[in-house]
């Protein structure tokens, strides 16, 4: 080769050496980034000048022209990223889960320094010293004080069971606002990587880093797939429906009951709507709803993945209350929501407490009115009670011998389910101690027209409290009385959240392994890329002597010539 022409070799040694060096000098400054890939160099040969051809010989006469720097990739393990997405999004859905249970656990067990518990036994034993002198002023006005007690402190635990679906409510929105966010991120990268990358002469790696990212933080939040096409593009779905198509996003839009303020994310492009009066549009969700609750959560069938929807599931769809614990209403929305679960089988205890009270004292009302007599009634004829609903008549009278004449009393009954509003009933939200009890306790009395003490009421209110008839759900066939319903809870509780914390501490031993995996293949080891960048200024070195060496040989033949 001409010696002016072998200055090519090592004019291209300089240059890929000094872009290899730039390459691993770029590795090991993001060595602690987050999301950053390992980026590798590929070198390749420029393309052979032909001196001869020679079809008798095994090959042509040819002169290579150097090394060539022809591309820095990335290498990364899909089946990795694959395994490590979907384990951190069920990490996820466990992590969500298990601290809704430790806050309805802190709720139950602690109330302002006093145990919810030390409020039904305050009942429980005010009835027992009431069963022992019920003609007693004293016992009598006890009753009434620990029952004020024990449904202010239930409408107090309620109400923070409440409150945490609002910030659950609150944090769904908050998910949802991120979701979008990171698919408008991902489209917009898709644009400037394929600008990048269309001549085909440069790779946009750090623009991929960042996508990546996008695609990990997606996947805590749901559960996501995701194809790449021939132009670097890529296409992510979420739940199996499509987010980002390429250029095109499709955003996850938010539904908001009027009675509950409880957001429901739907897809805006499945959803159909009309135009309000004030031009405003009115979305139908049905069958276009993000998240399909009613299904078993599975890790076989994978859908107990992401935080979004652990976070639906446990706020539930509405403040649950006793009636949602019934058979026909236990469905999968009730059960497998942490918050409904609870709120159900807390305000049921309440009710029948409550009504477990109130029926005997109308029993004895109503055997009264029967005898001829008013004991237990009040000047209207209707039932003395302990228990009232706010705002709400307790009793009507009804017609019972069809005699055309309404002479006795009956409760009123709950009414239909409407828009989240379930009539009237003895739930937490509507209970109240009789006012007139309040300020004179001793209008209960006890005692009968002919001046006998009334053993036998409290005898059955006492026997209601330790009468094993009551169960945690139609799921438990356990039953309980008063006294242990609420201990049963609690360990129901714990018990619930102790498997979640261990499913959520396998999960995450399985997340940290599964990164430590992806990380021996895309992180940035500094003894690898200190041999890396010995090896590539050595590289640099030969060819810069290469190079002095030809241009020593040249100055001497021209110097040789012009003598």
């Amino acid at each position: 080769m001409p010696l002016m022409g072998s200055l090519y070799i090592g004019n291209s040694g300089l240059q890929t050496s000094q872009n290899a060096l730039n390459t691993t000098a770029h590795n090991m400054t993001n060595a602690d980034t987050t999301g950053y890939v390992r980026q590798q160099v590929q070198l390749g040969t420029k393309v052979y000048n032909t001196i001869k051809v020679d079809y008798k010989s095994v090959s042509n006469q040819q002169v290579g022209l150097g090394v060539n720097y022809s591309k820095v990739k990335q290498v990364r393990d899909y089946f990795l990223d694959q395994t490590y997405r979907r384990e951190s999004g069920r990490s996820a859905f466990y992590e969500v889960a298990s601290g809704a249970l430790e806050e309805i656990e802190n709720l139950l067990d602690e109330l302002n320094g006093e145990s919810f518990q030390e409020s039904l036994e305050g009942v429980w034993t005010a009835v027992q010293e009431l069963s022992k002198d019920p003609s007693s002023a004293v016992t009598q006005g006890l009753l009434v004080q620990k029952s004020s007690q024990f449904i202010e402190r239930a409408k107090a635990v309620y109400t923070g069971m409440c409150d945490y679906q609002d910030n659950l409510n609150q944090q769904i929105k908050g998910k949802v606002d991120t979701i979008n966010e990171y698919a408008n991120r991902i489209k917009q990268l898709n644009d400037e990587i394929l600008k990048i990358e269309c001549a085909g002469f440069e790779q946009a790696n750090d623009l991929r880093d960042e996508r990546n990212r996008m695609l990990d933080e997606l996947a805590v939040l749901g559960k996501i797939s995701y194809s790449e096409d021939l132009n670097g593009q890529v296409s992510v779905q979420f739940e199996g429906v499509d987010l980002v198509k390429k250029e095109v996003v499709y955003e996850i839009g938010l539904q908001q009951d009027e009675v509950t303020g409880f957001y429901t994310p739907f897809w805006v492009q499945n959803a159909e709507y009309t135009i309000n009066e004030l031009g405003q549009k009115e979305y139908d969700i049905e069958g276009a709803e993000v998240f399909e609750l009613n299904t078993v959560i599975s890790s076989e069938l994978n859908t107990d993945i992401g935080s979004l929807k652990s976070m639906l599931l446990a706020r539930g769809d509405h403040r649950a209350d006793y009636t949602d614990i019934k058979e026909e209403n236990y469905d999968y929305t009730v059960s497998q929501s942490v918050i409904m679960n609870i709120q159900g089988e807390f305000d049921q205890l309440i009710h029948n407490v409550v009504t477990a009270i109130n029926g005997v004292l109308i029993d004895a009302a109503n055997a009264a009115r029967e005898a001829g007599s008013s004991y237990m009634q009040n000047e209207d004829g209707s039932p003395i009670v302990l228990f009232e609903k706010i705002g709400q008549d307790c009793f009507k009278k009804i017609d019972t011998d069809n005699d055309g004449i309404e002479d006795t009393w009956e409760e009123t009954q709950p009414d239909e389910r409407k828009n989240g509003y379930k009539g009237s009933l003895y739930s937490i939200t509507n209970i109240t101690i009789n006012k007139d009890l309040v300020q004179v306790p001793t209008k209960l009395g006890f005692i009968k027209d002919d001046g006998s003490v009334d053993y036998e009421t409290m005898e059955k209110m006492k026997a209601k409290f330790t009468e094993e008839s009551n169960t945690l759900n139609p799921n438990v066939k356990k039953k309980t009385s008063f006294v242990d319903y609420y201990g049963d809870l609690v360990a129901q509780v714990a018990n619930s959240g102790s498997v979640y914390k261990s499913i959520m501490a396998n999960q995450q031993a399985t997340v940290n392994a599964t990164f430590t995996a992806r990380e021996q293949v895309i992180g940035v080891s500094s003894d690898d890329e200190l041999t890396y960048m010995v090896k590539f200024q050595n590289a640099y070195n030969a060819s810069s002597r290469y190079i002095n060496v030809i241009s020593e040989m040249l100055a001497h033949i021209i110097n040789t010539l012009g003598t």
